[in-house]
């Protein structure tokens, strides 16, 4: 089978309803493109009230609508790239979606795992018969949910579902750090990874530490696609362009102490590139993440978040997704 590489960037996360019907919203994507992916993935956010919670739903002004999905599809295919659709979750009390947790009480007569997958996969379907209607060439079928992604049956159920409706390539997207946890990622065609690997120690942030420290992430990652038999990608990575960031590239809280830092970004790109291109195992990147509304000129070197637009690391994503 030829080998799926995907040249990509994440869209448009958390973006506003509305947002991604915008002319905003269309030249961000289009500058986007400018840059060379051929793959763009692009999330549709809903949520639950707490990490208790069994029901995933909208929430009006805040998730995207179906309208908006459609247009950012279809803009995206008018711009030549393909689609990978990522429906998302997260919690309103702001606890992390890998904690979403239940009672394990037995005496319950209440199956509170049985509420949430119905809920769950309810949400997936509904975006899955949008990205088989869109003509999406991929869908994301969950993002760092280690707490549910634990109930390998569960699982493995919900994307029979899915394939039903669907019948494009299927993604799940698991945290780094559990690479060998679930049992039942064979069950989708590509195991995505959030690759926010701690790469230094937040002093020597070199380009040449950073290479080592993904030569043996590497290393792990080979073992982990011959364990399941599945193609891997980084469905996310990315860090921020603060001085440090390498040390903990998942952290989203700026630190206005510390000066900012595009060279470090921009290394960390070049040596995740360099490092994994040409793993015949490896399906490529979805970097994280642009916005729908780019940031004004004037503030773009002030900008501390994870989009590499205006910075050092967009020369080099610009580079490796036109020149390779």
């Amino acid at each position: 089978m030829e080998r799926l590489f995907c040249k990509g960037y994440t869209w448009g996360a958390f973006s506003k309803s509305g947002a991604y019907q915008t002319e905003d919203a269309k030249r961000s994507m289009k500058r986007l493109h400018s840059n060379g992916p051929d793959w763009i993935c692009i999330p549709v956010n809903a949520y639950q009230e707490s990490y208790q919670s069994t029901m995933v739903h909208p929430v009006y002004g805040r998730t995207q609508t179906d309208e908006d999905v459609r247009f950012a599809i279809r803009y995206a295919k008018q711009l030549g790239m393909k689609v990978c659709l990522k429906p998302m979750v997260d919690c309103l009390d702001d606890v992390w979606r890998a904690r979403i947790r239940f009672p394990s009480d037995s005496t319950s007569k209440r199956d509170y795992l049985g509420e949430w997958f119905a809920s769950y996969t309810q949400f997936l379907l509904h975006y899955a018969k949008i990205a088989a209607a869109e003509g999406c060439e991929m869908l994301c079928t969950g993002c760092e949910m280690d707490g549910m992604d634990r109930y390998a049956e569960r699982c493995v159920t919900m994307i029979e579902q899915v394939r039903q409706v669907y019948h494009g390539l299927l993604m799940h997207n698991i945290n780094h750090g559990d690479e060998f946890k679930y049992s039942w990622l064979s069950a989708v065609d590509i195991i995505g990874i959030s690759a926010y690997y701690r790469l230094t120690d937040g002093v020597d942030t070199s380009a040449a530490q950073m290479k080592a420290s993904w030569e043996q992430v590497r290393e792990t990652l080979r073992k982990m696609t011959a364990y399941y038999q599945r193609p891997l990608m980084f469905a996310e990575i990315g860090m921020r362009n603060e001085q440090g960031c390498s040390a903990y590239p998942y952290d989203f809280h700026d630190r206005y102490n510390l000066p900012t830092d595009e060279r470090e970004q921009a290394d960390f790109y070049e040596t995740a590139m360099e490092t994994f291109w040409d793993e015949p195992w490896f399906s490529g990147f979805f970097w994280w993440d642009w916005k729908a509304k780019l940031t004004p000129d004037d503030q773009i070197h002030e900008n501390r978040d994870f989009t590499c637009y205006g910075k050092e690391a967009e020369l080099v994503l610009r580079r490796w997704y036109t020149e390779k």
